[in-house]
């Protein structure tokens, strides 16, 4: 079954309702809603708000009111077919007397998915697949937090350019820039969860907050999540009430993500030491790197990543470069270089380790 230019257009409007600024990434997913007359003409629009808030269809029904019945419907996911804060959407077009319906990326969520069988039993004439790509690019932590039944991990650190994240004395404050800095909080805004190992909180008593002068402050501040068996001072900074701290006891990563994902978290932005950076890599939970490398040398000092097992250059890790952005501060001298990589499947031999 093929798709006309019009609703070609209207779902091209539906991605763009979809990313509508403010719209929270997680937990649920960002989706936009157009439904069109017989005549290719927009008779209302809709998208969702964030968890709790009407569905796009819903919301696009709604404005329509008796409109609505004999339109098509072009979503940006396949209609839900689940009740959970809301009634099922599939449910909601059948009753609105919607004739066709458009979608472009079929629902990864197991709990969810069904809308499309649901709209065929009913008689409505379902297409889905258009500009599947596109939507899931909106939604590319949620889609795949829901294909994995695991959290989205990011892996930060900055670096001089011979690999050390710190000097031989400890000292790591000035390794990136403050351009640099600023750029990591707008990153971390992105995320519901900041994660370090006990060790992190211990010796550096990080706050694990977004912060630092952002010029569009975030709505609300990621969950810090601590990881590891040793007790914690009470007077560390992560514990203060500038945001939700959860203890993870556990040394397994794996183990770590499963509690986070029931927690309903879906983006985690690692930000520990070298000893869980190589845990999180070692168990293959790494799904992206992000990378600050400080145009200076140190010669000694503590590495990014604690030793991996790798003893010949056959078996490096490699990754993907997917962006390269040159920070610069308003002196011109304040420079670092942010990297950003997917790690490519390990080897066979690369398994071993």
């Amino acid at each position: 079954m093929t798709t006309s230019e019009a609703e070609s257009g209207a779902m091209r409007r539906a991605l763009h309702l979809a990313a509508t600024p403010g719209v929270p990434l997680g937990p649920n997913p960002r989706v936009g809603c157009v439904l069109l007359a017989a005549d290719g003409t927009t008779v209302a629009e809709g998208f969702h708000r964030g968890a709790g808030s009407a569905h796009a269809e819903v919301d696009a029904l709604a404005s329509a009111g008796e409109a609505a019945r004999g339109t098509t419907a072009v979503v940006t996911l396949e209609p839900c077919n689940h009740t959970g804060r809301t009634g099922p959407c599939s449910e909601a077009l059948v009753a609105a007397g919607v004739r066709r319906v458009v979608f472009a990326q079929a629902d990864p969520n197991p709990v969810a998915r069904g809308g499309a069988d649901r709209l065929r039993e009913a008689g409505v004439e379902v297409v889905g697949g258009l500009l599947a790509d596109e939507a899931g690019a909106v939604n590319r932590v949620w889609s795949f937090a829901m294909e994995h039944r695991r959290p989205f991990v990011t892996w930060k650190f900055a670096t001089t350019l011979d690999g050390r994240s710190a000097a031989a004395d400890g000292t790591s404050r000035w390794v990136s820039s403050r351009a640099a800095r600023l750029d990591t909080h707008r990153l971390r805004g992105l995320c519901d969860t900041m994660l370090v190992g006990t060790n992190t909180v211990e010796v550096d008593d990080p706050e694990l907050t977004v912060r630092d002068e952002l010029d569009d402050p975030v709505p609300f501040q990621p969950l810090r999540a601590v990881m590891g068996l040793r007790e914690l001072r009470s007077d560390r900074r992560v514990l203060n009430d500038r945001a939700d701290t959860v203890r993870l006891r556990t040394r397994e990563p794996r183990e770590a993500l499963e509690q986070l994902f029931a927690m309903d978290r879906q983006y985690v932005f690692l930000e520990g030491g070298p000893t869980l950076a190589r845990a999180f890599l070692a168990a293959g939970l790494v799904d992206e790197v992000v990378a600050y490398v400080a145009p200076m040398l140190l010669g000694a000092g503590t590495s990014a990543v604690a030793d991996l097992g790798i003893t010949t250059i056959a078996d490096a890790r490699h990754l993907r470069v997917t962006d390269v952005h040159v920070l610069t501060g308003h002196d011109g001298e304040d420079t670092n270089v942010r990297l950003t990589m997917t790690p490519h499947p390990p080897t066979l031999s690369s398994r071993r380790h």
